[in-house]
């Protein structure tokens, strides 16, 4: 059962010009250390934050909170697994208002595509409710 879905674009160019003004005071506010390592080998180091960026938008907008009630950007962070697929680690009040949603019997799985076609990056979220003990 899907959970939440979320979708968000943003222009590369205005990330850009944040880390131009704001530095390492917007990235330590907003990205956790690894989003930081991961976009900071990058060539397009922007692009990278952008896409990031859109993925916690569309993590908000998911969880039905936006970046309030207590759901901060650094709880949500954009991982990837052994695979390579990329997905969200959640945790503080981004982590408590997930597992609010999730039906007893039942375990959160997210999805996350992220693209970026200059000058545009995009992501999107699927929160699915797979019962528990179900391998899909």
């Amino acid at each position: 059962m899907i959970l939440g879905l979320g979708n968000d674009m943003i222009d590369i160019r205005r990330i850009e010009a944040t880390l131009d003004r704001f530095g390492d005071r917007f990235v330590s506010r907003v990205f956790t250390a690894v989003e930081q390592t991961k976009s900071d080998r990058r060539a397009q180091r922007a692009a990278s934050y952008a896409k990031r960026f859109a993925a916690k938008e569309a993590c908000s907008k998911a969880l039905g909170t936006g970046l309030r009630r207590g759901v901060y950007w650094r709880d949500i962070g954009v991982i990837n697994l052994a695979s390579g697929r990329p997905t969200l680690e959640l945790t503080g009040g981004a982590l408590r208002h997930l597992n609010s949603i999730t039906p007893p019997g039942y375990e959160a799985r997210i999805d996350l595509t992220l693209s970026d076609d200059f000058p545009w990056a995009q992501a999107i979220v699927i929160i699915t409710g797979l019962k528990t003990g179900d391998d899909r």
